[in-house]
């Protein structure tokens, strides 16, 4: 049974097929499909975006999609960059110079006042409909040094206190039971589970 990935990054792409490795699909990634152009993802919500990015990968490869949207927001900047996480700053820079970049913006921000969570939403689609969506929270803070090497996006800079460690020092396991992502997935992983017929 195969399920569309709808992410051409890597990082990302090996997090979701990690979280659904008991479901035994045959996965594939919007990278296996140079031909499809890419989702937009200009909406305002993570779900919207999300539900676009499901219909457009499911439609294109005629597969069931799985497709997310997440981002950081942080309260002092009220949200900010939100769903234009990945667009911070502007096109083509790399998850470090984005991060070095959020940094610089709350430079003068005192420890106190740099709460931060991460949110993450995942949309199923299949024949031309959304199936669902689903939504993952992790509350943190925004450290003023990065932490780490694993991970991507602004994970070097994502304090979990819980766990007094950055989603960048985290195994792979253990930042799935954490993360945004690795909430959302479960939820997407439990829909699948009880719509086998999706994946027909």
């Amino acid at each position: 049974m195969e399920l569309l990935v709808g992410t051409r990054n890597r990082g990302k792409f090996g997090e979701i097929a990690e979280a659904l490795v008991p479901l035994r699909l045959h996965l594939r990634g919007a990278f296996d499909f140079p031909e499809v152009p890419e989702a937009p993802e200009d909406a305002a919500s993570y779900e919207e975006n999300a539900a676009r990015k499901a219909l457009h990968y499911s439609a294109a490869t005629r597969l069931p999609a799985l497709a997310d949207d997440s981002g950081l927001e942080v309260a002092v900047l009220d949200g900010a960059p939100g769903p234009r996480s990945a667009r911070y700053g502007g096109e083509g820079l790399t998850d470090e110079e984005r991060y070095r970049l959020l940094l610089e913006a709350l430079e003068k921000v005192s420890d106190e006042r740099r709460q931060a969570r991460y949110v993450a939403v995942v949309a199923l689609a299949s024949a031309g409909r959304v199936v669902g969506t689903y939504r993952g929270e992790a509350e943190g803070v925004i450290l003023r040094e990065p932490r780490g090497t694993g991970g991507f996006g602004y994970d070097p800079i994502f304090l979990f206190p819980p766990l007094h460690l950055t989603f960048a020092q985290m195994l792979p396991a253990v930042k799935r039971q954490v993360s945004h992502r690795g909430k959302a997935l479960t939820l997407a992983a439990a829909a699948l589970r009880a719509l086998p017929g999706l994946l027909q």
